[in-house]
């Protein structure tokens, strides 16, 4: 692989072990909207996508009260949740080792600002990281704005980034700017889907993602 200069990574379910915890918050939302509770597999397809728009994916009307409601009510669950997300074995690790080598790292994320700000602050991460953007300072992915973004705001070509990421959203994104990019099997989409979008590699360990890379 060619040398990179920078490493943008999605956050739930490439770094952070948290789609069990965004499973059982929609379920509770739906439950006090008085919603059908989805399934697991139904609440993986809309992972990685903003709120607004994952959300009426689940047979809502986006932009309705039906769905504003139960987003209100999946932020405060996900706020007061006691479901386990914890970093990924390894994560901390690769990142503070290419952190420490100078590749540059960024997150492009599904989470609001307020959301990614929280969880960069409980993980202690936030300054091994040159940019952030959050779903509500872009457009939802897969759309590509926040990749763009973030790429102007470093002075980065595409072709010296790579994008990595557990979902077809991710790879669709970094796709969409011709950026190289690597799916992770660890979280919401398997292996088939990730390769759909001809990423570099698919990945099945943090440890296979660090040598890929080095």
């Amino acid at each position: 692989m060619q040398t990179i200069r920078l490493a943008i990574f999605d956050w739930d379910g490439t770094l952070m072990d948290s789609v069990g915890r965004i499973v059982a918050c929609v379920a509770h939302a739906a439950r006090d909207c008085g919603e059908p509770v989805p399934t697991a597999v139904e609440t993986h397809q809309i992972i990685g996508l903003s709120l607004e728009v994952g959300i009426p994916r689940l047979s809502l009307e986006q932009g309705s009260e039906r769905a504003n409601a139960l987003i209100a009510r999946y932020r405060h669950h996900y706020v007061h949740d006691s479901t386990p997300s914890p970093l990924f074995a390894g994560a901390r690790e690769l990142l503070q080792h290419w952190h420490a080598q100078g590749v540059a790292l960024a997150v492009a994320t599904g989470k609001s600002r307020r959301g990614l700000d929280r969880v960069l602050d409980e993980t202690g991460l936030r300054p091994l990281f040159a940019a952030t953007r959050g779903a509500d300072e872009a457009n939802s992915k897969p759309d590509p704005l926040m990749l763009t973004q973030i790429l102007d705001e470093l002075g980065i070509a595409p072709h010296q980034a790579v994008m990595i990421g557990d979902s077809i959203h991710d790879m669709a994104m970094a796709e969409a700017l011709a950026m190289p990019r690597i799916g992770v099997s660890w979280g919401v989409h398997d292996r088939a889907r990730l390769l759909a979008h001809h990423p570099l590699a698919v990945v099945d360990t943090m440890a296979e993602l660090q040598r890929l890379l080095s």
